[in-house]
């Protein structure tokens, strides 16, 4: 009997190598959901040779409307931010190239604009206001060198040949896909709509369903048409991708952008939310499509947005890395600040970036932020306070809902949702470090005077509530640098570490 379980037990210990060496070679030619972790909403994709660019919703964090550069589909390097000037939140934009130049259509504040470069790394134009409502613009031009301009109601408007101003007015032609009444969504709102040719026909794609609310709300629906002005015939695919039940990793998958890649295969970038992560935000997400005999794509058989997929060709670009050590003269572009640029407030050099203070409270600060992908992480920061400023490393949501550890001269401060006060008392002189420590929204606090011995504050915050359902706003919580009061505060070595 002993030799039986011996025997079994090499055969269990055989076959479970085996199958994990399989299962490791499998995943090298794989790849997982998302390939932007974090709050990356409303994609709009760029193929440009073998190169791909992505642009996504910025709000109201500027400099605005970050481009993606990216050879695979899966590694992502920061360009340039196309938008210095600040307009209103930014929400869902069209990254497009047309005779040789880049537009940028995006709405903000009630009208839509249009930003333009001759490089994809710029110079970018100044904002020009088309002044015309609506949201979600989405270009296509005809044969002929037709420009057009579709929007969320199913409208559209003609353009002028250099795409620089609208020429018509609002023509009506495209009411949706009708959504069954027993199916759980937050509203009808079609919006995002996309656009390309293949082969005859001109192919519609748009969001409906509501971009949160249920799970099951968002949706992608297809349509397609000989003329690029109608009449739209609905797929019979339709919704194309949709998250079925509460189950799935994916949330409110929806908002896409269906393009061909370098290699001739077809593909789905969208967001969605990920289950218990919802204040991550809305993520990017890919999956490939296929075509049928009857020219429609669909959702290629086989594959499911959270089981891995096999990976697209391309040449891989170095990892990125958030941490940063405030190297040369300039912010690197995923740095933002909350509610508009001012570029005589801050300054880079000598590895420090300083920051002048501002407001009595992180809400008014307009704090410094950056995107966070992982579930769970650290992110720490050497400060320096000068005059009365006070510091801080927050986690932001926007200027009413943030939490987080904060200095000032001599003391550490916590603020949880708003509730501020001294922690610590007189730990520092003006020099101090902070650190979050976030395990799947559990955020515990940290201070250091040398950046080697840590010491954990009492007080810790639980975070998974920062998000739109519960906040609204569309937005995603991110990591906070803070600046606050009369004087200014010195950030050095900024350090970001998934867990």
């Amino acid at each position: 009997m002993n030799k039986i379980y011996l025997i079994i037990s090499i055969l269990f210990v055989y076959c479970g190598y085996s199958q994990s060496q399989s299962e490791k070679s499998l995943k090298q030619g794989q790849y997982t959901n998302p390939i932007f972790a974090g709050d990356y909403p409303d994609p709009s994709l760029l193929k440009d040779g073998k190169d791909y660019y992505v642009v996504h919703s910025s709000f109201d964090y500027y400099p605005g409307l970050l481009i993606w550069h990216s050879t695979d589909l899966m590694n992502w390097e920061p360009v340039t931010n196309a938008l210095q000037k600040y307009v209103g939140a930014v929400w869902a934009p069209d990254l497009i190239k047309y005779n040789n130049k880049y537009y940028i259509y995006f709405p903000a504040n009630n009208t839509n604009f249009v930003v333009t470069a001759d490089s994809i790394n710029g110079p970018w134009s100044e904002p020009i206001d088309l002044k015309i409502g609506n949201i979600d613009p989405g270009h296509i031009a005809d044969d002929k060198g037709n420009r057009f301009l579709y929007f969320s109601n199913g409208g559209y408007v003609a353009l002028s040949k250099d795409g620089l101003s609208v020429t018509s007015e609002l023509k009506h032609v495209y009411d949706g896909w009708k959504i069954p009444r027993e199916w759980s969504i937050e509203c009808f709102c079609m919006e995002g709509p996309k656009l390309f040719k293949r082969g005859e026909y001109y192919y519609l794609t748009v969001a409906e369903g509501g971009t949160a609310g249920p799970a099951t709300s968002h949706m992608v629906i297809s349509a397609r048409s000989k003329s690029p002005l109608g009449p739209w015939e609905n797929s019979p695919h339709n919704p194309v991708l949709r998250t079925n039940n509460s189950s799935e990793t994916w949330w409110s998958k929806g908002h896409s952008t269906i393009f061909e890649d370098a290699n001739g295969k077809w593909w789905m970038i969208f967001h969605g939310y990920e289950k218990d992560y919802y204040n991550l935000g809305r993520q990017t997400l890919l999956q490939p499509v296929e075509w049928t005999k009857d020219g429609w794509y669909k959702i290629s058989d086989n594959t499911q947005t959270d089981k891995p997929i096999a990976k697209p060709q391309g040449k891989t670009l170095p990892e990125f890395s958030l941490s940063d050590n405030f190297e040369g003269s300039a912010l690197k572009p995923q740095w933002k600040f909350y509610n508009g640029i001012e570029s005589s407030r801050f300054k880079v050099a000598n590895n420090t970036l300083t920051i002048e203070g501002k407001g009595d409270g992180v809400g008014n600060s307009s704090p410094l932020v950056i995107v966070p992908g992982g579930h769970s992480y650290t992110a720490e920061v050497e400060l320096e306070m000068e005059g009365d400023a006070v510091g801080g490393l927050v986690l932001f949501y926007d200027n009413k809902y943030y939490s987080g550890i904060l200095a000032d001269q001599n003391n550490i401060l916590a603020n949880l949702r708003g509730w501020q006060f001294p922690t610590e008392k007189n730990t520092h002189n003006r020099k101090v470090f902070l650190r979050l420590k976030n395990i799947k929204n559990t955020v515990d606090m940290f201070y250091s005077i040398d950046g080697k011995d840590w010491k954990k504050i009492e007080n810790s915050v639980e975070v998974s509530g920062y998000n739109h359902n519960v906040l609204s706003g569309f937005l995603g919580l991110r990591i906070g640098l803070c600046s606050i009061g009369k004087g200014s505060v010195k950030f050095r070595n900024f350090v970001y570490k998934t867990l």
